[in-house]
Protein backbone atom coordinates (compact mmCIF):
# COMPACT_ATOMS: atom_id res chain seq x y z
CA UNK A 1 0.00 0.00 0.00
CA UNK A 2 1.39 3.64 -0.82
CA UNK A 3 1.77 6.04 2.07
CA UNK A 4 -1.62 7.74 3.09
CA UNK A 5 -1.07 11.09 4.47
CA UNK A 6 -3.78 12.94 6.71
CA UNK A 7 -3.65 16.58 9.01
CA UNK A 8 -4.63 16.20 12.67
CA UNK A 9 -5.40 19.95 14.42
CA UNK A 10 -6.03 20.89 18.15
CA UNK A 11 -6.29 24.13 19.45
CA UNK A 12 -3.42 25.68 17.89
CA UNK A 13 -1.28 22.66 16.98
CA UNK A 14 -1.52 21.28 13.33
CA UNK A 15 -0.02 17.29 12.92
CA UNK A 16 1.04 16.49 9.54
CA UNK A 17 0.81 12.33 9.50
CA UNK A 18 2.42 10.17 7.06
CA UNK A 19 1.17 6.39 7.42
CA UNK A 20 2.08 3.35 5.72
CA UNK A 21 2.39 -0.27 5.98
CA UNK A 22 5.38 -0.97 8.02
CA UNK A 23 6.21 -2.49 11.32
CA UNK A 24 5.26 -0.10 13.70
CA UNK A 25 7.64 2.32 13.51
CA UNK A 26 5.99 5.73 15.12
CA UNK A 27 8.46 8.54 14.45
CA UNK A 28 6.77 12.36 15.86
CA UNK A 29 9.42 15.57 14.85
CA UNK A 30 12.42 13.01 13.86
CA UNK A 31 12.12 11.44 17.53
CA UNK A 32 10.92 8.51 18.86
CA UNK A 33 7.50 8.50 21.10
CA UNK A 34 9.70 8.09 23.79
CA UNK A 35 12.18 11.19 23.01
CA UNK A 36 9.63 13.23 21.78
CA UNK A 37 7.26 12.91 25.16
CA UNK A 38 9.37 11.65 27.82
CA UNK A 39 7.87 10.53 30.80
CA UNK A 40 3.95 11.47 30.11
CA UNK A 41 2.62 7.84 30.04
CA UNK A 42 -1.01 8.98 29.55
CA UNK A 43 -0.28 10.89 26.87
CA UNK A 44 1.96 8.65 25.14
CA UNK A 45 -1.37 6.23 25.11
CA UNK A 46 -3.68 8.62 24.25
CA UNK A 47 -1.50 9.02 20.99
CA UNK A 48 -1.50 5.24 20.38
CA UNK A 49 -5.13 4.77 20.56
CA UNK A 50 -6.14 4.95 17.55
CA UNK A 51 -3.32 2.18 16.54
CA UNK A 52 -4.66 0.16 19.68
CA UNK A 53 -8.47 0.02 18.27
CA UNK A 54 -7.73 -0.99 15.16
CA UNK A 55 -4.95 -3.39 16.22
CA UNK A 56 -2.08 -1.83 13.87
CA UNK A 57 0.01 -1.20 16.25
CA UNK A 58 3.03 -3.60 14.34
CA UNK A 59 1.43 -2.97 10.52
CA UNK A 60 1.82 0.31 9.76
CA UNK A 61 4.97 2.95 10.12
CA UNK A 62 4.15 6.74 11.14
CA UNK A 63 5.78 9.59 10.61
CA UNK A 64 4.17 12.73 12.02
CA UNK A 65 5.51 16.72 11.72
CA UNK A 66 3.85 18.94 14.66
CA UNK A 67 3.85 22.60 15.40
CA UNK A 68 2.47 24.96 17.44
CA UNK A 69 0.36 24.63 20.75
CA UNK A 70 1.52 22.52 24.06
CA UNK A 71 2.89 19.45 23.90
CA UNK A 72 -0.58 17.72 25.20
CA UNK A 73 -2.64 19.69 22.11
CA UNK A 74 0.33 18.41 19.90
CA UNK A 75 -0.50 15.05 21.08
CA UNK A 76 -4.03 15.12 20.56
CA UNK A 77 -3.17 16.69 17.33
CA UNK A 78 -1.07 13.91 16.59
CA UNK A 79 -3.82 11.13 17.24
CA UNK A 80 -6.37 12.99 15.11
CA UNK A 81 -4.10 12.78 12.10
CA UNK A 82 -3.41 9.13 13.05
CA UNK A 83 -7.45 8.65 13.19
CA UNK A 84 -7.89 10.07 9.80
CA UNK A 85 -5.11 8.31 7.95
CA UNK A 86 -5.61 4.85 9.70
CA UNK A 87 -9.76 5.61 8.18
CA UNK A 88 -8.07 6.33 4.62
CA UNK A 89 -5.50 3.48 5.09
CA UNK A 90 -8.74 1.00 5.43
CA UNK A 91 -12.44 1.76 5.26
CA UNK A 92 -14.03 -0.35 7.85
CA UNK A 93 -11.19 1.05 10.41
CA UNK A 94 -14.48 4.06 10.52
CA UNK A 95 -16.83 1.74 12.22
CA UNK A 96 -14.22 1.43 15.15
CA UNK A 97 -12.80 5.06 15.42
CA UNK A 98 -16.20 7.36 14.97
CA UNK A 99 -17.69 6.15 18.02
CA UNK A 100 -15.24 6.48 20.09
CA UNK A 101 -14.91 10.03 19.11
CA UNK A 102 -11.46 9.84 16.95
CA UNK A 103 -12.25 11.17 13.77
CA UNK A 104 -13.83 14.65 15.46
CA UNK A 105 -12.09 17.74 15.27
CA UNK A 106 -11.97 19.10 18.77
CA UNK A 107 -12.97 22.67 17.92
CA UNK A 108 -12.66 24.26 21.29
CA UNK A 109 -10.08 27.08 20.97
CA UNK A 110 -8.89 29.71 23.89
CA UNK A 111 -11.32 33.05 23.39
CA UNK A 112 -10.00 36.03 22.58
CA UNK A 113 -9.66 38.93 25.12
CA UNK A 114 -11.79 41.31 25.07
CA UNK A 115 -11.43 45.38 25.84
CA UNK A 116 -12.52 46.13 29.85
CA UNK A 117 -12.11 42.61 30.76
CA UNK A 118 -8.78 41.12 32.70
CA UNK A 119 -9.15 37.75 30.62
CA UNK A 120 -11.71 37.24 28.08
CA UNK A 121 -14.69 37.10 30.68
CA UNK A 122 -12.88 38.19 34.17
CA UNK A 123 -13.82 41.73 35.24
CA UNK A 124 -11.50 44.17 37.03
CA UNK A 125 -12.30 43.50 40.77
CA UNK A 126 -14.88 46.21 41.74
CA UNK A 127 -14.22 48.80 43.90
CA UNK A 128 -16.81 50.80 45.95
CA UNK A 129 -14.97 53.37 47.99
Amino acid sequence: MAKVYATGKRKTAIAKVWLSSGKGKLIINQMTLDEWLGGHEAIKKKVLQPLVLTKQEKAVDIRADVFGGGYSAQAEAVRHGISKALNIYDKTFRAILKPKGLLTRDARVVERKKYGKRKARRSPQFSKR
